[in-house]
């Protein structure tokens, strides 16, 4: 019995992890972070909750389901953005970026409400400009549409215990990214609202 060399062993696993490799880097570099949509899923997401959105953790965690629902479905997000699993759940990496750009900008405003004493302030986030919908294509108008329907009566608090139930986040090591394709476990029924 012949033994085949180590180079016919070696080079179809050589070419499996280079392919493999690039696969990774084309799906990764393919969801570019996306500003423009960023600020403006912030504003509808503002301006079809009446005005604002009350807290942070309720603003991060709406986006983690714009996002992942969209990528879900049609393999692309809104913002393009990093999302970390944090403590309290999905959160953006560019968020607070995001938004205190928009504030400097005066298209949003960020303030700190003490709504009970002993705790921390909450971030209410109002929307000052009008969301120019044109950056978003159909499906993504759609997704924001659902997601305010679906998940916007919710609470930060309610948001993240929906969050930490999902495959995405208890696949991911705490404080880790969350890969996208994680959205794909998820088994969402996009017929309901």
């Amino acid at each position: 019995m012949r033994i085949p060399s180590p180079v016919k062993i070696a080079l179809p696993i050589f070419l499996f992890a280079f392919v493999l490799d690039r696969f990774i880097w084309y799906s990764v570099n393919n969801m570019a972070f996306n500003k423009k949509k960023y600020q403006n899923a912030i504003l509808y997401l503002c301006q079809k909750l009446q005005g604002e959105v009350r807290g942070k953790k309720k603003l991060a965690k709406l986006l983690y389901f714009a996002d992942f629902d969209l990528y879900e479905k049609n393999q692309k997000s809104i913002t393009g953005d990093v999302y970390r699993a944090l403590p309290m759940g999905p959160f953006p990496s560019a968020l607070e970026e995001v938004t205190s750009e928009m504030a400097e900008k005066e298209m949003l405003q960020v303030q700190q409400v003490e709504e009970r004493e002993g705790y921390i302030a909450t971030e209410v986030y109002k929307c000052i400009t009008e969301p120019d919908l044109s950056v978003f294509d159909d499906e993504e108008k759609k997704m924001l549409d659902r997601i305010v329907v679906k998940y916007g009566h919710l609470n930060g608090k309610q948001l993240e215990e929906l969050s930490h139930a999902e495959a995405p986040y208890v696949g991911t090591e705490l404080r880790k990214d969350i890969p996208y394709d994680l959205a794909f476990y998820r088994g969402t029924d996009f017929n309901e609202q």
